[in-house]
């Protein structure tokens, strides 16, 4: 007796294609994107008409005069060591750049409700930079 050959069901599409193309753009995405770092602690700043948001530095102040900074190399500091962790940086950068010609941009985001002595007195303690930027948001 011939029975005959049973029909031949079509194979479902693949989906290891997609799957790859998913994983590479994944992999772009992370490549290609800049990720913030950390704050130290939130900082609510104050308002003005322009808004001057570039430095080569960011030293914190949080509400409770509290310093934080984030080095270069993304290692959070607070308190006093906050001061010195932000002159080995600069000292680091000026070793490898010409910081006489082109002296680098300290940005201060200090919270709107930080004491201002606090930020008097710590502008004689930071030296070396041609400017120092009050973090501001445009109003």
């Amino acid at each position: 007796m011939r029975l005959p050959a049973p029909a031949r069901r079509a194979l479902p599409d693949s989906l290891l294609p997609m799957i790859d193309v998913v994983l590479f753009l994944i992999v772009f995405f992370m490549i290609a994107s800049e990720f913030a770092p950390t704050e130290p602690f939130s900082v609510a700043v104050p308002e003005a008409a322009a808004e001057t948001a570039r430095g080569e530095f960011t030293l914190f102040l949080s509400a409770a005069g509290d310093w934080g900074f984030v080095g270069p190399d993304g290692v959070v500091v607070t308190g006093e060591g906050a001061l010195a962790a932000l002159d080995a940086a600069r000292d680091a950068l000026c070793a490898a750049k010409d910081c006489v010609a082109e002296p680098p941009v300290l940005l201060v985001k200090a919270d709107l409700a930080a004491p201002a002595v606090t930020l008097a007195k710590m502008l004689p303690q930071v030296q070396g930079f041609g400017e120092v930027r009050l973090l501001t948001v445009g109003g």
